[in-house]
């Protein structure tokens, strides 16, 4: 039968916190238990030195004062020696009966069942011994013998406390050395059980993390799978659904988008042919006045034509159905082909067009760097007063090739450069002409440049007082043909 793990981010928590605490529970109990155990054998040596002690002192004393009545007893023969003789003798008896159990652990029950049987021998044979003195005077030399006994005695049970004792120490210390070695593999387990939990915790976070990221993007094409708790999972099946929601609305707004800009394209292509036929006198000659006029609607009618493209390049590029189609072809050709086409704009706000693109072919898709050189040129256009000037620059490197852009307008201000590049993100900035952009014409930009695999940023730069914009555009194929050209 399989184990099921805790469901729940409470549950893991809980878990975790239960293996970190109990070695750490286990440690402290075992550490107070022994700590128990070591101060209780510690309390019974102490009152069993302190009392075998007394107890020997107590039997050297009632031996020596055994003796001293034996020998009076010997001389007067008294029934008051008797009396007291017979008291010392039943003392002694009883201290050695409170030894007995310290020298019992000293494995000295002989050696206190001899005391005590000597003693009773002699005062025995004392009293026995009335009509004989010689027996009277060996009994009083058995106090010799007696005396070495208790010596001996003495010597064992004092042997035996000092070992007793230096087991106690030693005990301790292999309490403390355990207590260590514990320590010592309980910090590095501890470590590595929170680093286990924390990173089943930490990863189901972090796929969350990526996909509200993901979200915060635009990025609605990767699913969001989150693994781990189950309300961290539930939060990954929400967000899912967000997902999906999400990506449901981009969808609409794109079909919008396409459908109102394929509407739009068929009216203004019958505004701009009879402009066009205006201008061409197919139905007459115009006068000055009325030509001035035509080209402002031929103008405005090129203004919308390339919003309307800038809505359908926008709505290409988010469903990515267009592919790039690579060809080499001159730049500062086209770059100059792009600004015939602006010429009115430049010319009606008396704005200085300055070209300094070096002639090179690049490799590229040929329409994608038209909408990137119009955008930018209108761009500019819009935001440089009148009088002012536009560059617009190129030169080649080893692999790849560098556009730039710059005006004389009023710059982009500080807190909107990074929004810059985002979708219908329009700027405070106050706009030139009659017609306002739809805020996604650098958004397209960014997207054309990003297909080839290149970069585009707004530079600081001393030299121009407006926006100062420069695209890198990786040039492999023409790499390759040049080593193959070297090679040759």
């Amino acid at each position: 039968m399989r184990l099921r793990g805790p469901q729940s981010l409470n549950g893991l928590i809980l878990v975790g916190f239960g293996l970190v605490a109990l070695p750490l529970l286990v440690a402290v109990i075992w550490a107070l238990v022994n700590l128990d155990r070591l101060a209780e054998q510690s309390e019974q040596l102490v009152i069993s030195g302190v009392s075998g002690a007394e107890n020997n002192r107590q039997l050297v004393d009632q031996i020596a004062s055994l003796e001293r009545l034996s020998r009076q007893y010997q001389v007067l023969r008294n029934a008051d020696s008797l009396t007291i003789l017979q008291q010392d003798l039943a003392s002694v008896q009883a201290t050695l009966d409170s030894i007995r159990p310290l020298a019992e652990q000293a494995d000295a029950l002989t050696l206190v069942d001899s005391v005590g049987v000597t003693a009773k021998r002699i005062v025995f044979t004392l009293l026995q011994a009335e009509s004989d003195p010689g027996k009277a005077q060996i009994a009083i030399d058995d106090f010799a013998k007696l005396r070495q006994r208790v010596t001996q005695l003495t010597t064992i049970l004092r042997s035996h406390i000092e070992t007793e004792l230096s087991n106690l120490q030693e005990s301790t210390r292999h309490a403390q050395q355990v207590s260590a070695w514990q320590t010592a593999a309980l910090i590095p387990g501890t470590i590595i059980l929170v680093l286990f939990f924390t990173l089943l915790v930490a990863r189901p976070i972090r796929q969350i993390d990526r996909a509200i990221n993901q979200l915060g993007q635009s990025g609605f094409s990767q699913p969001i799978h989150v693994k781990g708790p189950t309300d961290l999972e539930k939060l990954g099946r929400q967000l899912e659904w967000l997902r999906v929601r999400l990506l449901g609305l981009a969808q609409e707004k794109n079909r919008f988008l396409r459908h109102m800009s394929h509407e739009l394209k068929t009216p203004l292509a019958n505004i701009r042919e009879g402009t066009e036929l205006l201008l061409d006198g197919t139905v007459g000659e115009l006068e000055t006045p009325q030509r001035e006029v035509t080209d402002i609607l031929r103008l405005n009618g090129l203004k919308l034509q390339q919003l309307i493209e800038n809505l359908l390049s926008f709505s290409a590029w988010q469903t990515k159905n267009e592919v790039l189609t690579l060809t080499d072809f001159p730049l500062r050709a086209l770059v100059i082909s792009v600004a015939k086409t602006q010429r009115l704009a430049l010319k009606s706000a008396h704005i200085q067009l300055q070209l300094e693109v070096e002639d090179f072919s690049v490799n590229a898709d040929r329409d994608k760097m038209r909408t990137v050189i119009d955008n930018l040129l209108s761009n500019a256009i819009k935001f440089t007063p009148q009088g002012g000037t536009i560059t617009i620059a190129a030169h080649a490197e080893p692999n790849s090739f560098v556009l730039e852009f710059a005006d004389t307008g009023p710059g982009i201000p500080e807190h909107e450069i990074p929004r810059i590049f985002e979708a219908f993100f329009q700027g405070g900035q106050e706009q030139a002409g009659h017609i306002a952009g739809t805020g996604i014409g650098l958004s397209v930009v960014l997207e054309c440049i990003q297909a080839h695999e290149g970069s585009v940023e707004l530079v600081n730069s001393d030299e121009y007082s407006g926006a100062h914009f420069r695209i890198h555009i990786p040039q492999k194929q023409v790499a390759e043909q040049t080593r193959i050209a070297a090679n040759a």
